[in-house]
């Protein structure tokens, strides 16, 4: 997916509509940074805008996504790449946020030994001490609770009785069994409990 070209499309259609970046912007409730954002190519509208945002310049939403008017003879064609590049690019950004929940936990867990540590050996009043384990273990808390919710919205989970892929509850992964991105948990579609793998596809 040419996000440059999909920019490009956007900016001739918005001025094709006679249409400022700060109008389109008021229209679709967000700033004009981010029209900007999409314009140059940075980054794709929310899927939350894209309804609007081809309504507003009247087009498709496989029109946005190839960056050009898709001739009907060739909609089918191109709705089939679109979908495969956009699965493409949610396993990229999958991988990446699960690469972000290790140093997310890491990060984390090292502020928190290291301010347990300082707490226990340092010699300092009983009152500092205490804030040192209090501001320790909200960190950690922040970190792990950001951590799981990473994990559990980043790919999804198999069922290891009936291969069912599903995005579980963050409740269910908070207060599962776990080794590494492994949990034991109830499968929505089969009902049975099991160790289900972290899978991106």
């Amino acid at each position: 997916m040419n996000l440059i070209k999909i920019g490009k499309f956007i900016s001739l259609k918005r001025k094709e509509k006679d249409i400022t970046q700060s109008e389109l912007a008021e229209k679709l409730l967000i700033s004009d940074r981010a029209i900007s954002k999409w314009e140059n190519g940075i980054c794709l509208p929310d899927a939350n805008n894209m309804p609007e945002l081809c309504k507003i310049l009247g087009i498709t939403i496989n029109d946005l996504f190839s960056g050009e008017v898709v001739d009907m003879k060739d909609n089918e064609k191109k709705l089939e790449e679109n979908l495969l590049e956009m699965a493409k690019l949610k396993e990229a950004k999958d991988k990446q946020l699960l690469a972000l929940e290790y140093v997310i936990g890491f990060i984390s867990t090292i502020s928190f030994i290291a301010l347990i540590f300082v707490a226990a050996y340092i010699d300092m009043e009983l009152w500092m001490r205490i804030v040192l384990i209090v501001i320790g273990i909200i960190i950690f808390a922040f970190g792990v609770g950001n951590a799981i919710k990473i994990e559990q919205t980043a790919g999804y989970y198999e069922c290891s009785n009936c291969n069912h892929k599903y995005v579980p509850t963050y409740k269910s992964v908070l207060w599962s069994q776990h080794i590494g991105r492994t949990r034991k948990m109830k499968c929505p579609k089969c009902g049975k409990k099991s160790w289900n793998k972290k899978v991106l596809r």
